[in-house]
C-alpha cells in the first residue's frame, strides 16, 4: 500500500485482526478500509455499519470543496442512527413494505469486562439488590403494557438505553460467544437446534445473508413471556416450519437471540419489536442500493405453523425474483472473473514458455560462443605449440655436433630407421650423450631444410620440449630412454641399428601409472 501511504506492518495485532475481519465482510480495499477503521476507533462493528449504512459527510472536506468549487444544491442526505428508526420509513408509503435492516454496535470480542474490586462490590451490594428489584418490577410492568418500552426507547436518551441492556445479571459476552450461549441454552431447553441457528453475531449473519444472497430469518425470544415455550415447540420446531426453512429453494438462514442479552436487546429495539416471540425476514434489496438490507416481513406474537410459513412464503415470493437476478449477476461476474483469471493464467503460462525458450536460446548461444572461443583458444595454443617446436628444432640444430671425420678411429656408426621408412646412417662421437642422438633424430628435417646448421635462432621462451618418440634396438629389443642419460658408447656400444618408435598417448599414460 505504498500508493496510499499506509503501511500494514505498522499496525498492532488487534488492528490487523480488525482489518482482516472488516475486509472479509466488506471486500473493501485496505487503502480505503484503514481510514474508515481509524475514524471508527478500530471498532469493526461500527466500521461495518458505517460502510453499509453510509457515513455522514465530512464538514471539513465539504468546506474545502465549497471554497474551490461550490457544489450545486442537492437534497440533504439523512442517515439512520444505529439505535433509532428512519423517519422517512415511518411515513413514506413506498418504504412501509421493506425498511432498512438495522445494524447494532456490539461488544468487541477482545473487550474485557470491568469487574469492580471485591470490597467495593460488597459495599454497593444493597444498592445492587434494590436496583435489581426495581428492574424486575419494570420488566413485569412492561410485560403488562408492551407499548411502554417502545415509547421509552424512542424518547429516552441513548446513554440510558445502553444502561438498561444488561439488567438481568447475565454475563456480557462477544457476539459469537453470545450466539453460542443462546444455541446451547436453546438445545438444553428444547432438545436440539433443528432450526439451524447461526453461531455468529447479528451483524455477521446480516453480512452472510448479503454475501450469499439469502433471506435472514431473525428469531427473538424472551424467557419472561409465557407464550415463548409453547410457540417454540408448536410453531418454530414444527415439521412444517422446519421443512420450509431447510428447503434449499427458499434460501433461508436463521439467527436467533435472547433479549436478555445485549445484542438481541438492541436488535429488538432496532426492529421495533413490541411483542414476543418475534420473527423478521431480512433480505438484500438492490432497488434501494447495492448494499441495502431491508426488513420485508415481521411476525409478532404467537402464530400457527401454517400462518408463520405463509407469511414467510409471501415475503420470499415478493423478493425472490430480485434475489435471483442478483445471483445471476454475481454468477456472471464470477464467470467473467474466472474467465479473466484463466486468460491471465494462460497468458502467464505462455509468457513463461516464451521466457524459457528465450533463456534456452540465450544459453545455447552462450554455449556456442564458449565452444567457439575454446576452439579458437585450442587452435591458437596448438599453432603456438607447433611454432615453438619448429623454433626449438632450429635452435637445437645449431648445437648438434658435427659428424666425426676419418681421423676419429673409435667413432660409433649408427643406422636409424625413421617413421617415414627412410634409413639414415651417421657417425657420432663416443663420448656424446644419448640426448645428442635424440636431438639429431628430432632435428633431422630442420637440418635437411637448412642444408646445414641454422644460425641465429633463439630458444622459444617458456617452452619445455618433450621428445615424442623413443629409440629402440630391434634384436634384442632394447629401449634407450633419453631420461636415463649416459654416453652413446655406454648405451649402444661400437655401433647398432635403431628404430624410431613414436610414443602414443596410451603409452604415456601407462608409463605414468607404472
Amino acid at each position: 500500500m505504498s500508493s496510499s501511504g499506509l503501511d500494514i506492518s505498522q499496525l498492532s495485532d488487534s488492528e490487523k485482526s480488525a482489518l482482516e475481519t472488516y475486509i472479509a465482510v466488506t471486500s473493501q480495499e485496505p487503502s480505503e478500509a484503514i481510514p474508515l477503521l481509524r475514524r471508527s476507533q478500530w471498532n469493526v462493528q461500527i466500521a461495518i455499519s458505517k460502510f453499509f449504512d453510509g457515513e455522514g459527510p465530512d464538514p471539513v472536506e465539504e468546506a474545502r470543496a465549497a471554497l474551490n468549487n461550490p457544489p450545486p444544491p442537492r437534497p440533504a442526505r439523512q442517515t439512520q442512527n444505529l439505535m433509532s428508526d428512519d423517519l422517512n420509513a415511518r411515513f413514506s408509503p413506498a418504504t412501509r413494505a421493506s425498511e432498512p435492516a438495522p445494524r447494532v454496535v456490539t461488544q468487541s470480542e477482545d473487550q474485557s469486562v470491568y469487574r469492580p474490586p471485591f470490597l467495593l462490590a460488597l459495599l454497593f451490594t444493597p444498592f445492587n439488590i434494590i436496583y435489581r428489584l426495581l428492574c424486575s418490577s419494570f420488566r413485569l410492568f412492561s410485560s403488562l403494557f408492551p407499548f411502554l418500552p417502545r415509547l421509552l426507547n424512542t424518547t429516552a436518551n441513548p446513554a440510558l438505553q445502553g444502561a438498561r441492556r444488561n439488567t438481568n445479571g447475565r454475563r456480557p459476552l462477544g457476539p459469537q460467544d453470545t450466539a453460542a450461549r443462546f444455541i446451547r441454552e436453546f438445545e438444553e431447553e428444547y432438545g436440539s437446534n433443528a432450526v439451524g441457528f447461526l453461531e455468529n453475531g447479528y451483524n455477521m449473519a446480516l453480512e452472510k445473508a448479503h454475501r450469499d444472497s439469502k433471506f435472514l430469518l431473525v428469531i427473538l425470544l424472551s424467557s419472561e413471556h409465557d407464550d415463548t415455550n409453547a410457540w417454540v415447540r408448536d410453531t418454530l420446531l414444527s415439521r412444517e416450519v422446519i421443512e420450509f426453512i431447510k428447503d434449499p429453494q427458499n434460501e433461508v438462514i436463521v439467527w436467533g437471540g435472547n433479549v436478555q442479552d445485549s445484542e438481541a436487546y438492541q436488535v429488538s429495539n432496532s426492529l421495533r419489536c413490541t411483542k414476543f416471540p418475534f420473527a423478521a425476514a431480512i433480505v438484500h434489496t438492490p432497488s434501494v442500493s447495492s448494499t441495502a438490507m431491508s426488513v420485508v416481513c415481521r411476525i409478532s406474537g404467537t402464530t400457527s405453523p401454517s400462518e408463520f410459513v405463509e407469511k414467510l412464503r409471501a415475503a420470499i415470493s415478493q423478493n425472490k425474483e430480485a434475489l435471483e437476478r442478483i445471483r445471476a449477476s454475481r454468477a456472471e461476474q464470477q464467470a467473467s472473473r474466472t474467465l479473466r483469471e484463466q486468460q491471465d493464467s494462460a497468458y502467464e503460462r505462455s509468457l513463461a514458455i516464451d521466457r524459457e525458450r528465450a533463456r534456452q536460446r540465450r544459453e545455447a548461444e552462450a554455449a556456442r560462443q564458449r565452444a567457439e572461443q575454446e576452439a579458437a583458444e585450442r587452435q591458437a595454443a596448438e599453432e603456438k605449440r607447433l611454432h615453438d617446436i619448429a623454433q626449438w628444432k632450429r635452435w637445437r640444430a645449431q648445437s648438434i655436433q658435427d659428424e666425426p671425420g676419418p681421423e676419429v678411429k673409435d667413432a660409433i656408426r649408427i643406422s636409424i630407421r625413421l617413421p617415414s621408412g627412410e634409413r639414415v646412417i651417421r657417425k657420432f662421437a663416443p663420448e656424446a650423450d644419448i640426448e645428442e642422438l635424440y636431438a639429431f633424430v628430432e632435428c633431422y628435417e630442420a637440418l635437411q631444410d637448412a642444408q646445414g646448421k641454422p644460425s641465429g635462432v633463439e630458444k622459444p621462451a617458456g617452452f619445455e620440449h618433450h621428445y615424442g618418440f623413443r629409440l629402440v634396438s630391434p634384436m634384442p629389443r632394447t629401449v634407450y630412454e633419453v631420461e636415463a642419460g649416459g654416453s652413446i658408447r655406454d648405451k649402444i656400444g661400437r655401433g647398432g641399428n635403431l628404430l624410431v618408435e613414436p610414443i602414443e598417448d596410451s603409452d604415456e599414460e601407462d608409463q605414468e601409472v607404472s
